[in-house]
């Protein structure tokens, strides 16, 4: 939909019309001459095997203003690693693998551990977090822009479009955060739509007006995983490594940032990955580990910003958000009508009833210890405990890429 509607404390950039791909692109290879970029991939090998992974190399393969590929391959065997170097040794211009379960990579994760701190579990966040850490250590990157390597129907143009506000020196933004419409015959995001949301709303109503509250909801879709930032913002944002990745990120960017320097922009019309079970029964698996994680990361940033929570009020909460979240399913449900969209309220009444639950699990968690972080240190914390580490890490890179 045309739409240039501005909402919340953030800057909504839509995609008006039908702007010229080679415009974009053209103004970006200008931009980058002075203000490189870096686009950094969180990958597992089995993604190589999948429909989305080749798409995505045939696409990068046309992009003429990225400075370098930094790709961080998760869970693979040496073998694997030399595999996926030839899956990418088509794109024309630097690429970096790091092999994240290699000999020489797993050493600087024991370095850090020896010196006292904790680079988190394996994951998505520590896979981005240590390719930040390359790029810094490489020391040419003005922009990180990071996407996942599972979307099945990945253009260049979302890149672009998440790259342009911050590398152009005309716009004043160190932040880009990408939206996109998550329907597919039906509605997809149920995470965003019948937690985040409804669970942000709900604090409002019970806590009144709160800036991080307000700043989190002026997201249209704040579990995206693509965004774009400054390096600066790299080196001293703290990455989580659990599911609560992408709230806990943006509550660093609060944290750090003015919200007149961030923004949001269209990416997609249309936007296809693998999609996580609910796993209802299991707060270990898929959706319900997602959540109660999102909620826990939630609860520790107000409370860092002097919220006070007791008892009485997450049992407020959860009444509250059960309400809220009812109401919102009957709202999506009128859409999906008028749009000629599957619609199985009963589903969506079930992971209403899950979310929930993780909220009161994610609240039980947070009052036994309310000082438990996921947070990984920022890079600025690192190189002073470790002086050498960045070196050390771009040199075991450039090794296993020889």
């Amino acid at each position: 939909m045309t739409d240039f509607y501005q909402s919340g404390i953030i800057t909504t950039l839509h995609q008006l019309g039908r702007p010229s791909l080679e415009r974009l692109e053209g103004e970006l290879l200008e931009h980058a001459r002075t203000r490189p970029i870096s686009l950094v991939l969180p990958a597992l090998y089995s993604e190589f095997e999948g429909p989305a992974m080749p798409r995505i190399i045939e696409e990068l393969t046309k992009v003429k203003y990225l400075h370098q590929i930094v790709l961080v391959l998760g869970r693979a065997s040496d073998k694997e690693f030399e595999k996926a170097r030839q899956f990418m040794a088509p794109i024309p211009y630097s690429v970096k693998i790091i092999h994240n379960d290699g000999k020489r990579v797993r050493e600087i994760y024991e370095t850090i551990k020896r010196n006292g701190l904790d680079p988190g579990e394996d994951g998505k966040g520590r896979s981005a977090w240590l390719a930040y850490g390359y790029v810094l250590a490489e020391g040419h990157s003005y922009a990180i822009v990071l996407h996942d390597c599972d979307i099945v129907t990945y253009s260049r143009q979302m890149l672009g479009r998440l790259c342009y506000p911050v590398v152009n020196p005309n716009l004043d933004y160190v932040f880009c955060k990408g939206f996109y419409s998550r329907v597919a015959g039906k509605m997809h995001g149920r995470v965003t739509r019948l937690l985040v949301t409804p669970l942000v709303r709900s604090l409002q109503f019970l806590r009144g007006e709160h800036r991080f509250l307000k700043f989190l909801d002026s997201f249209r879709y704040p579990l995206a995983g693509e965004f774009c930032m400054t390096t600066d913002m790299a080196r001293v944002n703290r990455i989580p490594w659990d599911w609560g990745l992408e709230v806990g990120s943006l509550a660093e960017v609060y944290r750090n940032y003015s919200p007149r320097r961030v923004c949001q922009v269209d990416i997609a019309e249309t936007y296809e990955h693998k999609h996580q079970a609910l796993s209802a029964e299991d707060p270990e698996k898929g959706l319900m580990k997602m959540t109660v994680d999102i909620c826990k990361s939630i609860f520790r940033t107000l409370a860092s910003e002097g919220a006070v929570f007791s008892d009485g009020l997450f049992k407020s909460l959860a009444v509250t958000y059960l309400r809220q979240a009812e109401d919102t399913i009957m709202k999506y449900e009128a859409d999906a009508a008028i749009n000629g969209l599957e619609f199985d309220r009963h589903e969506e009444a079930k992971a209403v009833e899950a979310f929930t639950r993780a909220i009161g699990m994610a609240a039980q968690v947070f009052m036994e210890n309310p000082m438990a972080s996921p947070l990984i240190p920022n890079w600025n914390r690192v190189t002073s405990a470790i002086p050498g580490v960045l070196d050390m890490l771009r040199k075991a890179v450039d090794e296993d890429n020889r």
